[in-house]
């Protein structure tokens, strides 16, 4: 499953997918808090970070996304 996570955190996404043992093949996230992001790398080394969503538009965006996470506080 390919994954676009936009305001991801610390990856609260990936832990929910991985303990509903949904594989991931790639993993896709959007955040700007640089200490989740460190988090999020530590546990997820695979994580492909595309950074402030504000810079995201449709020729940078990852291709047939399966899944799109919003997690908001």
């Amino acid at each position: 499953m390919r994954v676009l996570s936009l305001f991801d955190g610390m990856s609260c996404g990936r832990v929910a997918l991985e303990r509903a043992n949904i594989e991931v093949d790639a993993y896709y996230a959007s955040e700007i808090d640089k200490y989740a992001i460190q988090i999020a790398q530590k546990n997820y080394p695979d994580t492909i970070q595309l950074w402030d969503i504000k810079n995201l538009n449709k020729t940078n965006l990852p291709k047939d996304i399966d899944l799109l996470i919003r997690l908001l506080a």
